[in-house]
């Protein structure tokens, strides 16, 4: 077969002014890129206002391994198939970020037949989205050390100064510099660092923001830092967030793009899943609900990490009801959770996790399990789609069909729609639209007004297994602060890895009685939620030993190759 950029090169696609007529978006609300995408100009909510929602479906997944279990494919070839069945179907997902792109995950654009195209151009730059967003993030922290050096009216203390700056490629040796250094005129020497541009809170705020107005006011909130005096100071202060939206004006637009089978895909947004919420944003969402039968959107990582923020941040902020949730899985995953196999980033798979093991299957179910009752303990059906690899076999498959079912999914439906596209993914369409027609009662996991200390605890005890919580002295000072300055009122993005259930990416399958550790919790005041700080996060990925950059390049014509 061939690889996931050859099958998008040989593809014929349609110009994206086709696309758009065809889903209902008028020509003068279209700004295009080239032939094959366009940016969408957001006067189409007014125009749209009155029209009802389509279906809203999410997708994620079992607690993944390193090598991903196939969201994003399942996620385009489900909305493939929904649109053989004769559904007017639109797709709405992040921008990938160039830092996995050249390092370890590849592109972020599906596989196989299920892909959103030009691939090329979805995995690098797109419409300039992620660097609008660096550049208002790094805009702000000049400003912020032009400040300090400029006399520091505000009296901001060095030793507390919250924003760092970004970049969107991993560089795991600009983690931590000191900055500054050279000489008077150079600056003030102080240490600081650098993150990837998705784990931006600017990046948060795009995804989560309704309109120009609410982009401007978040982007006021954000706190850079604390005064002398423990009081915060934010870009408002620094008189830096006007020029901040200004950067961002059009990429707050979504970008309209196509399936393989030439189906919408709004592609808009790409915040972190584990320091931010690791969904797409709000406005493309609310764009493609008013245009469409069903939009499938997916959210980062596992259903512990993604799907609970979905729900408890991006719903409550968006006001929008899901009506089914997607739980994809694989066997090779469910087999590592049994903790008979390791598997490893960039090396291949071990041939005994090859080989039919239904036992193993059976024992790793339990992430599975898990993930299925964390999913319906907010009120809405779950479907299982059993995403297929060639070393499948039927036992194994139909192990995990009986345990999902036993667990309270709807359906657990095999997915061939990396090999088949559209049609390998029928039953699947056709299940989801059985659950998403099915009554439902949706409701968030907490109440937005209990305390931080009840939230955390909430989520550690009822999504990830943990019996308690333990609050490092950090984490205890700074609850303690943001209740005092009124933040306590805000959602939680919990910070942990994606890994395990817990916090320890050793623990596989579903463990149980562990005790949650909170070493920290921050604010993202302007995106609107507080992350509690649970084990040590990376907010810079590192390259691996060969980077999958190192398979990219140009052929004798100019064709890009190497990308997947």
């Amino acid at each position: 077969m061939k690889s996931d950029i050859e099958i998008a090169q040989a593809a014929k696609l349609r110009p994206i002014t086709e696309i758009a007529k065809e889903i209902g978006i008028n020509e003068d609300e279209l700004e295009l890129y080239g032939k094959y995408k366009a940016k969408i100009d957001l006067s189409i909510l007014k125009r749209l206002e009155s029209k009802p929602n389509g279906k809203y479906i999410d997708v994620t997944a079992i607690t993944p391994t390193p090598l991903g279990e196939g969201k994003t494919v399942t996620t385009i070839g489900l909305s493939l198939g929904l649109a053989k069945i004769g559904k007017k179907v639109s797709t709405c997902i992040r921008q990938p970020s160039l830092g996995p792109v050249f390092g370890i995950k590849g592109g972020a654009a599906g596989g196989g037949f299920s892909q959103v195209v030009p691939m090329e151009d979805f995995n690098l730059h797109l419409t300039g989205d992620v660097h609008a967003v660096g550049l208002a993030h790094n805009l702000c922290a000049a400003f912020l050390d032009n400040h300090i050096y400029k006399g520091n009216k505000l009296n901001i203390d060095i030793d507390n100064i919250l924003w760092r700056r970004v970049m969107d490629v991993s560089d795991r040796a600009l983690r931590n510099i000191e900055i500054g250094l050279g000489g008077k005129q150079d600056g003030i020497p102080r240490k600081s660092g650098f993150d990837i541009t998705v784990a931006s809170e600017v990046m948060a705020i795009l995804a989560l923001t309704s309109d120009l107005k609410d982009l401007r006011k978040r982007l006021g909130k954000i706190v850079v830092a604390f005064n002398v005096d423990g009081k915060p100071v934010t870009t408002e202060d620094l008189k830096v967030a006007g020029a901040m939206a200004v950067l961002l004006k059009d990429a707050i637009k979504p970008t309209l793009m196509q399936a393989l089978e030439h189906t919408p895909c709004f592609v808009h947004a790409g915040p972190f899943a584990n320091i931010a919420h690791g969904n797409n944003s709000i406005i493309a969402d609310r764009i493609a609900l008013k245009l469409s039968d069903y939009v499938v959107t997916e959210s980062g990582f596992g259903a512990d990490c993604g799907a609970e923020k979905f729900f408890n941040i991006k719903c409550r902020i968006s006001g929008l009801v899901p009506n089914a949730v997607v739980v994809v899985c694989s066997v090779r995953a469910l087999k590592m959770h049994s903790g008979d196999f390791k598997v490893v980033a960039g090396k291949p798979l071990s041939e005994d996790l090859l080989r039919e093991n239904t036992d193993a299957v059976e024992r790793g179910g339990c992430n599975l399990e898990k993930q299925i009752e964390n999913m319906k303990q907010f009120g809405i059906p779950v479907v299982v789609a059993i995403n297929k690899f060639t070393s499948d076999t039927k036992n194994e498959i139909e192990a995990i069909r009986k345990k999902a079912i036993a667990a309270g999914a709807e359906d657990a439906v095999l997915s061939e729609v990396w090999e088949k596209g559209g049609e390998g993914g029928r039953d699947l369409a056709k299940a989801v639209d059985k659950a998403a027609n099915k009554p439902s009662n949706f409701k968030f996991l907490y109440d937005i007004n209990a305390s931080i200390k009840q939230k955390i605890e909430t989520i550690a005890t009822k999504i990830y297994g943990a019996k308690d919580v333990q609050y490092d002295p950090e984490a205890e000072k700074k609850i303690a602060l943001y209740t005092k300055l009124g933040y306590d009122k805000l959602p939680l993005c919990m910070a942990k890895t994606h890994l395990s259930l817990s916090h320890d990416p050793n623990l596989k399958g579903a463990p149980k009685g562990f005790t949650l550790p909170v070493r920290d919790v921050r604010a993202s005041v302007g995106a609107g939620f507080l992350y509690p700080l649970c084990g040590t996060m990376r907010t810079m990925p590192g390259l691996p030993s060969e980077p999958a950059g190192e398979r990219i390049d140009l052929d004798q014509n100019g064709k890009i190759v190497g990308l997947f």
